[in-house]
Formats: C-alpha cells, structure tokens, sequence
C-alpha cells in the first residue's frame, strides 16, 4: 500500500478578524497558497495534481460554489484538475487532509492539494425564508461562526455557545481562569518568539494587499500580552465565568494548502517529504462536550497505532480555547506540557476555522523535523460533540 507522504506546504498569515486579509474575496484567499506551492515547485506540471481538497466552514459567501474547484481555477491549475469542499465544521481542513492521505494510500491518486479556508470576516448575513408568505419583515443571520438557523427539535443544551461549553467543562474539572490566562500568556510569548526566530519561514509566506502593503506576520499573537491586561478581560459567555476573549482563539482570515503524494511523487519532484501521514481518528460525543472530545479521539487513535501516549513525541492541540488544551492534559496525564504546541497555539495565531487543523498539522510535521523526527499528534475539537486527530511521522 503506498504511503501518504505531506511533500510541501505553504500558508498565509492569519488576520485578525477586519484585519488585513479582509479585503480579499475568500476564494482568492484559498488560491494565494495553491499559487505559492506552484510557485515554489517550478518543475511541478500542473496538470499532475489530481485533485484538490479544501476544508471550509461556512460555505455560505464567496466560497459557495465549490472552493476545492474554485481555488484550483483561481490558482491557474488546468481546468482538467478537479476540486472538492469539505466540512467537518473546525476540523475542515483535517477531514480534507485525513481524505487526501486516503485517497493516496489506496492509489486512486499520487499528487493532490488538500488543507483549507476560511474568511470570517467576510462571512455574509443570510435571511432566511419566511414561515408564511408576504412577512412583513424579515431577519437577518451572521454566518460568521457559531449556531445559526437552529432546529427547535434539537436540545437546548446541545446548542450552547461553544465558549460557554468549553466553560462549563473547564468548571467541572476545576480548570480555573487563572490556570487558562496563563496558558493563554503562553501561547502569545511562545508564537512571538516563534515568529522573531524566523520559525515559520518557509511555510508562511507574505501576502500582498492591492495598495501595496503586505501582511506578513500573524495579526493576532500579542508580544505585549501580560497577567495584568488578561486579567483586566470581562467574562464573555456567563457573569464570573472564567473564559474570555484572552484565553479563547479568536476568528480571523488564513488559508494553507499541503502539497501531498506518494513515494513516485516525492521522487519525481526531488523533494525530502515533510512527513508521513499514519492515521486519524473521529469521534462524537453529547455536543455540549465539545472541549472534552479531543481526549477521546487521540485514545482511539493511539490505541489504533499501537503508540502509548507517552511515547508520542510531540503534540499539537488546536487552542480554540484555553479550556480545550488543558482538558487534555487533565485527562492525559501521560502527556508533557512542554511537548505540547512548543511554538504557541490558536490563541495567538488565531482560529479561522477551515484552515486551522492544516496549520496545525504542518506546524507539527516541522516542529518535529527541526526536533530529529518522530511520531507527533495533532488534535482538535470540533463544533457538536465531536473531535479528530491525526498522527504523523517525521
């Protein structure tokens, strides 16, 4: 069977939500990463890749007709090459990543572009249909991110605001706010410094806006962030509650493409792969446990691989809040703290949700290379109840 090999990736910075990426259409934006592999692969034949998978979360603006298809068109590949959309809500981009890797290992194809994209700050407002004909007025929803159009049948519970269920978990396992500020303070120092010691050079790339100017850096990681101004933040989802916009991820704007092949490809391109793809995993659980469903799927895939959890080499937990990442050390003690996401997390870089998981597994797949190799372990969760992850090999 032949081995799903990660060849190459590229992505934008991600921007803050209204930052500098918000003026690009969020198709293009999916393109910009699919132009600069091409860009960096000069005896690449376009017309190689066969098939494009992108993750995408909301589906509803720019990117409503297809973004895998979109993108390809947009990023100058043939019109011979197809695309595909993928959602799995926060784990978008991996479930296109975890359906790239099979597609490779089964031989149904040898060279393929998967990872993901979001815009939220271009999300659109939609209005639904009226109830009954000629309405007097009608409402307007944010597509942004979050539950909209909610079916009455579901439970109250399960459609809780993920902040006030990644709150409400981090509370019963007594996962206070000042443990979750300073993992937070965490984050923004280790991507700061990241980012000064020229980390992600060579995966991110800058991205020039029609003035001229150029976004090159992650918009969202504070330098300046301390205890006292985290401290200062108001609760954002109950009164006295202990998650805040300073230890939950914010929204924003990014996308990030791997470039993904078998051995023939890697050969024929005469690149040193990044990573080996091993496996994934997905579970689900009640939807108001959201924050708690990665511990379950990293079990179920180390126990697929026969890997001990201690025994992982490296890890990266995608930081949609604080809460999230230290459920997971609470419910693994056999995990290293100082192994988990070396370079900061998703508080810092920010969270625009279909291109999250891809950065985060290729953050992995090079942390790991510049560590001598390994086994590492990227997780996330995921909006209703669910959670992935997916091992690697560097």
């Amino acid at each position: 069977m032949p081995r799903p090999l990660v060849l190459d990736a590229a992505r934008t910075p991600f921007g803050r939500y209204r930052g500098g990426l918000s003026g690009v259409r969020v198709d293009d934006l999916a393109a910009l990463p699919i132009t600069e592999l091409l860009r960096r692969h000069p005896g690449l034949d376009p017309a190689r890749v066969d098939d494009v998978l992108l993750g995408n979360t909301n589906g509803a603006g720019e990117e409503n007709r297809d973004v895998g298809r979109m993108a390809a068109l947009l990023a100058g590949l043939p019109a011979s090459v197809p695309g595909v959309a993928v959602n799995r809500l926060c784990a978008s981009g991996g479930e296109a990543v975890v359906q790239a890797a099979r597609a490779l290992a089964l031989g149904d194809a040898s060279l393929l572009v998967a990872g993901g994209v979001e815009g939220m700050t271009r999300a659109p407002f939609v209005v639904p249909r009226p109830e009954r004909a000629f309405a007097d007025r009608l409402e307007a929803v944010s597509t942004a991110q979050g539950w909209r159009l909610v079916n009455p049948r579901l439970r109250a519970d399960w459609t809780v605001p993920l902040g006030r269920a990644a709150e409400d978990v981090a509370v019963s396992l007594g996962i206070t706010r000042e443990r979750m500020d300073a993992f937070a303070l965490r984050s923004h120092r280790r991507a700061s410094a990241a980012w000064d010691a020229g980390v992600h050079d060579g995966f991110a790339f800058p991205v020039r806006l029609p003035d001229g100017s150029r976004v090159r850096r992650d918009e969202s990681v504070r330098p300046e962030a301390s205890p006292e101004r985290l401290a200062r933040l108001r609760p954002a989802f109950s009164a006295g509650g202990p998650v805040t916009a300073g230890n939950a991820s914010p929204p924003g704007d990014g996308a990030v493409a791997l470039l993904m092949g078998d051995e023939g490809a890697a050969e024929s391109l005469g690149v040193t792969p990044l990573a080996e793809f091993l496996g994934s995993a997905v579970t689900a659980a009640e939807p108001q446990l959201s924050a708690l469903a990665p511990v379950a799927a990293i079990r179920k895939l180390v126990e697929r691989l026969g890997v001990p959890v201690g025994d992982v080499d490296l890890w990266e937990v995608n930081e949609a809040f604080a809460a999230v990442a230290l459920s997971v050390l609470h419910h693994l003690p056999e995990v290293d703290p100082e192994k988990v996401n070396v370079h900061g997390g998703a508080i810092a870089y920010g969270h625009p949700l279909g291109a999250s998981l891809p950065r985060v597994v290729v953050d992995l797949c090079r942390h790991l290379r510049a560590r001598g190799g390994g086994v590492g372990v990227a997780a996330a969760c995921v909006g209703v109840g669910q959670g992935m992850a997916i091992a690697v090999r560097a």
